[in-house]
């Protein structure tokens, strides 16, 4: 069953079992009300009775005495102790009433009984009757006018419910369209989506503020998110093809080169070898980066440890100069002392480093002060436009940097997941022509937000 039906159905059901219960109630409540008021008026007749008829006189006959006391629709009648009626006055419409059996009971009582189709009110009473004797009184009333009043109390509450139940089930049916076609057409939506492979969104009605246009919102997000990281998968795929095509189109020409012409000319031999050489270690730094961006969080590893920063980053800055032949000077303007993974913050801080040496002839400058490094060159520096832009995969600022130079546009988005497996900041700032400064921010425990918790337990 489709969820509207079921709302539908659901709600339906609810409403007629509430509209029934209400009127059910309604209808007994009025009845015992009514029946109570009967009963009280009968004992306030046989309560007039018994005070005009105590002790009657021996001249008049009993019948005739009670004639004057006669219900328009009942009985009533003297009981004497021995079980006989000694007096009965019936109206013409309940001649039934004849045929009960008289019993005496000395007690008051007040109840309904029902006399062929009919219920009455009987009561009965104690009576001082002809020389003294003590004698019942039993006074019977017709119930009819409560019964018709009930009758058609029961009829109003019917019609009353199916006037009530015509509307309440439309509007359960408007009800749980309003709730079920958003659902609907969010389906129907990723159907298409699947069908048509192309990224749709759902319409979204602005004067509303809602829960259904709430989830409306969510899912145009979602799409509008599985859009951008379908995007960027693309052109990942494209770019690392692309990457990888042009060093193996230089192994395949040069091994060519060697098949056919290798043994007779050393000097190309030579030439070939280094050539398929250097674009093979080309191919396997592309890999290596390739594998560290395709690692989650979980995969990191980190061996987290005390480092002392200031001593690091020079140590660090000296491995650097000796590696590339590049000065590099140290700014110690204040040290601290952080939890982080050693070689993870040193790895961030090469690929700045190398950046720097690349786009800059001029010395490198680290600063530190506390738990911020700042890495600084006086180089070609990164258009506005494109600061927003150099942490995406395989984005270059300058197309036209041949691979050599410009790398492969995968060592800051490599920066950016190291930073985060750290718990570390990075930022960049630059100025066109002027030069750039990478930032980067350790917290005072610096790793892993998983690690810290842990590590943040332990210390309390």
């Amino acid at each position: 069953m489709k969820l509207k039906n079921k709302i539908h159905l659901g709600t339906s059901v609810l409403l007629i079992v509430i509209v029934m219960i209400m009127n059910t109630a309604v209808y007994f409540a009025a009845s015992s009300m009514l029946k109570e008021a009967d009963l009280d008026r009968a004992a306030m007749d046989a309560e007039r009775i018994t005070s005009s008829l105590s002790n009657p006189s021996e001249t008049l006959a009993s019948s005739d005495l009670l004639r004057a006391y006669a219900p328009d629709s009942g009985m009533v009648r003297v009981i004497l102790p021995n079980g006989t009626a000694d007096g009965v006055t019936v109206s013409s419409n309940a001649a039934l009433l004849r045929e009960r059996e008289a019993v005496f009971k000395m007690a008051e009582r007040q109840e309904i009984v029902k006399v062929g189709d009919s219920r009455y009110a009987r009561i009965t009473a104690p009576l001082i009757w002809r020389g003294g004797d003590v004698a019942m009184l039993e006074l019977i009333e017709s119930l009819q006018t409560t019964d018709r009043i009930l009758d058609i109390l029961r009829i109003v509450l019917i019609a009353a419910s199916i006037l009530a139940v015509i509307p309440a089930v439309l509007s359960a049916r408007f009800l749980s369209a309003v709730i079920s076609n958003p659902v609907a057409n969010m389906t129907e939506t990723m159907r298409r989506i699947r069908e048509s492979g192309r990224y749709e969104r759902i319409d979204i009605e602005k004067n509303k503020n809602d829960e259904l246009n709430d989830m409306a919102a969510t899912f145009n997000d979602m799409i509008e998110l599985l859009e951008k990281n379908y995007e960027k998968q693309e052109q990942f795929v494209q770019n690392a093809s692309h990457e990888l095509k042009t060093p193996l189109t230089v192994i395949e020409s040069y091994a060519n080169l060697l098949q056919r012409r290798g043994k007779d000319r050393p000097d190309l031999f030579e030439e070939s070898i280094e050539a398929i050489y250097n674009e093979a270690v080309h191919m396997k730094e592309l890999t290596q980066q390739l594998l560290v961006l395709a690692r989650r969080d979980e995969s990191w590893n980190l061996q987290i440890e005390t480092v002392q920063i200031s001593a690091f980053v020079q140590e660090t800055a000296d491995s650097f100069e000796q590696a590339y032949g590049r000065r590099v000077q140290v700014n110690m303007k204040e040290s601290c002392t952080v939890e982080t993974d050693r070689s993870k913050l040193r790895q961030l801080i090469y690929i700045f480093l190398d950046n720097a040496r690349k786009y800059s002839d001029e010395d490198i400058q680290i600063e530190v002060k506390q738990n911020t490094i700042c890495i600084r060159d006086k180089g070609i520096g990164i258009p506005s436009e494109d600061i927003n832009k150099i942490f995406d995969r395989f984005y270059r600022v300058d197309k036209a940097r041949t691979r050599k130079t410009g790398g492969f546009g995968l060592g800051l988005p490599i920066a950016k997941e190291l930073a985060e497996a750290i718990g570390a900041d990075v930022r960049i700032e630059s100025e066109e022509g002027r030069g750039t400064t990478a930032i980067i921010i350790l917290s005072e425990f610096s790793f892993y937000p998983g690690i810290l918790k842990g590590k943040r337990g332990e210390k309390e």
